[in-house]
This record gives C-alpha cells, structure tokens and sequence, in this order.
C-alpha cells in the first residue's frame, strides 16, 4: 500500500531525530538522512559500505532555497531547474561554507536534484518546512543493483526496525528505474556544462534547453554518485553480447554445463505491470533450452524493468547473465552506461568459458 500522510509525517520525525529512512523517487528508492547532520549522514555510508570520498546527492524540496547548500546558482542553472525539475536531473554546483565535508567527499562542489516522486516531494515539503536537504544514495549496498521497490530495500537490508533503515515508505514501483542524469556546472568558464552520468533526461534535450553542446567528463571532473567504472552489478557475473551472437553462444555455453541466464530485447513486449513486479513473469525456455529474459525494445521501459530484473535473475544463482547490448543511441546512453559498469567486474570470463 502506498504510503499515505501519517507515514510520510512519521518517515519526516525519524529523519529530523537523525534515523535512516528509505524513500521512494522516480529513479530508485533512497537511503535518505538529515542532509544537515553529518552523524546521520555517517551513517548512510556505514550501512550501505560506501567509501567516504564518494559524495552524496542532495534532494530538496522545490522551493528550498538552494544557497544553503551552492554559494552560487548560475543563470544556466536557473535555466536547467526552470525545465527539468521536479525530475531526473542532479546538478554540480559550487558548495556553500557552511555544508559537511562528509556530504561532499571533501571536495568544494556538491549535487542537489528535485526528485518529482509525490511522495519524496510530500516528505520534503514537511522536512524542516520545505527548507531542508536530504542526503538519499540508492538504498542499497555499495556498487550493487539499486532497488526500485519497497521491497528490493527490505530485500537488501532486512524490515524496518532490525537493521540500520527505521522506515520504508512504499511508494511503487519507480518510474524512470535508473539513476538521474548528473551535469557539473562548476567550471563553466573553462569547461562549459558537462555530463557526468547519463540518465533518462537526454543530452538532446538539455542542449536544446541550454542552446550549447554538453562536454563530457575529463580527469578534473568532481566525482559523483554511480562514475566508478563498476557499479550497478548483480552478484552473479554478467556479460554484454550482440543480438547476432547470442543464440550460439548460449548454446556453447549450456553445452560446458554452464547454467546461463539471458535478458533480451523483445520488440512484442511493452510496458507491463508485470515488468515492474518481483518474479520472473516475462521469461522463456528458448530451444536451446536456456532461459531467456524477454524485455521490451521501447528504452524508457527497458530502463523501468532493468533493475527489477537484474535481481530477479541474480536470485537464480546461475552462472552468467548474459545480456543483448542495447542499441548504441542516445535513447539508451543511460541504459548503456549501467550496463557497462554492471559488467565491468565480470571482463574476460565469458571469453575464458567460451575458449
């Protein structure tokens, strides 16, 4: 059941008490803290095992006024804020004085994002009168698959109460179902803005609001949520392969007695309640007799399945995940860049079993 007013009112008291709370946005769910108490904040990394030079992302309401947390808020910002928020958009900002080292990686930038999720926008509108900040990594352990339901949270750290979270808010399924997309605007004099982290806010549409090309990431880039070269991975190893490579590898594959799971792009499959839901309702038995994930070829679909279907699989206990590379358009940049850092752990070991 959704969550409804007395349990947002109770999620706010835990959260101004200094409690974890888990809450639901249109990305993923987040392990949410005071943004303005660094002993709670602390305790964020400590649950989800995150190194301590890896900032966090600050959610405020809409009204909130962002120069608590930037000393600086730009006209290209104002112009970003004006068309994407509430929304899958975190921006870099230079950092006021006045915010912990322990938000920020000890870096002098920091990520805000507006979440448009009704309930994360109801919880921040009662935090501290709409003024306040809440700190909300993916609530998940670090560098693993981030849960976009109540339930994925209660499956990662256990129910409310018996370990480090006081609340989940349920708030469904979430939309979107992969992480904002992240643009620095901290050397605009010298860099311009830059895409730090792709996501379902597309680099069309942000050029077309600012009327300049986006620069990408360089070795000066602030560090951010979700840039490790491995992240977002399922515990069993997983491998990207072409569509035209699939059917025979799985079956070399099945024939070295290895148990192979696959997760296709499916043009009949489209938008279902049951691609959002726990279990395995959309798989097969292909003729090999490998079991195949079937996924659908629309790209905000994919990404809202994505996550809920990594799980699902990595419950299986088999040995590989093997999944169709996406096409390589900016429709699914986003799509693609969880992948690769999903699979980047697992390098060379589809190419060992294949030898």
């Amino acid at each position: 059941m959704t969550a409804g007013p007395d349990a947002i009112a109770q999620a706010v008291r835990l959260l101004e008490e200094g409690k974890l709370v888990a809450i639901p946005t249109e990305t993923v769910y987040g392990l949410a803290a005071d943004a303005d108490n660094p002993a709670a904040v602390a305790a964020i990394f400590s649950a989800k095992g995150r190194p301590s030079n890896h900032p966090l992302i600050v959610h405020v309401a809409r009204d909130a006024d962002l120069s608590h947390w930037a000393i600086e808020i730009p006209p290209v910002a104002q112009q970003l804020i004006a068309a994407f928020w509430p929304g899958p958009l975190t921006l870099i900002l230079k950092r006021a004085p006045g915010v912990d080292d322990v938000i920020t990686g000890g870096q002098d930038s920091i990520g805000v994002r507006c979440p448009s999720h009704p309930i994360a926008q109801a919880l921040l509108k009662l935090f501290r009168g709409g003024q306040g900040g809440i700190a909300a990594p993916s609530a998940n352990r670090f560098g693993r698959v981030s849960p976009t339901t109540a339930q994925h949270v209660i499956d990662e750290f256990g129910s409310p109460g018996s370990g480090p979270i006081a609340a989940v808010l349920e708030g469904g399924p979430c939309e979107v179902g992969i992480e904002s997309t992240i643009i620095d605007l901290t050397r605009l004099d010298t860099q311009g803005p830059v895409l730090l982290r792709p996501g379902q806010i597309s680099v069309q549409q942000l050029e077309q609001v600012l009327g300049c090309q986006l620069a990408t990431a360089d070795h000066a880039a602030p560090r951010v949520s979700g840039s490790l070269d491995a992240h977002y991975a399922p515990r069993t190893p997983l491998a990207l392969i072409e569509r035209q490579a699939l059917v025979d590898t799985m079956a070399t594959l099945k024939a070295k007695h290895r148990q192979v799971l696959s997760l296709v792009i499916d043009k009949e499959v489209v938008q279902t309640k049951a691609l959002q839901a726990e279990g395995l309702q959309s798989e097969s038995l292909d003729r090999e007799g490998v079991f195949t994930t079937h996924m659908p070829s629309d790209p905000q679909a994919y990404a809202q399945a994505l996550y809920a279907k990594l799980r699902a699989l990595d419950q299986v206990g088999a040995d590989l995940i093997l999944v169709e590379q996406p096409p390589k358009t900016a429709a699914w940049q986003g799509i693609n860049d969880r992948l690769q850092r999903a699979a980047f752990d697992s390098a060379g070991v589809l190419e060992r079993w294949l030898a």
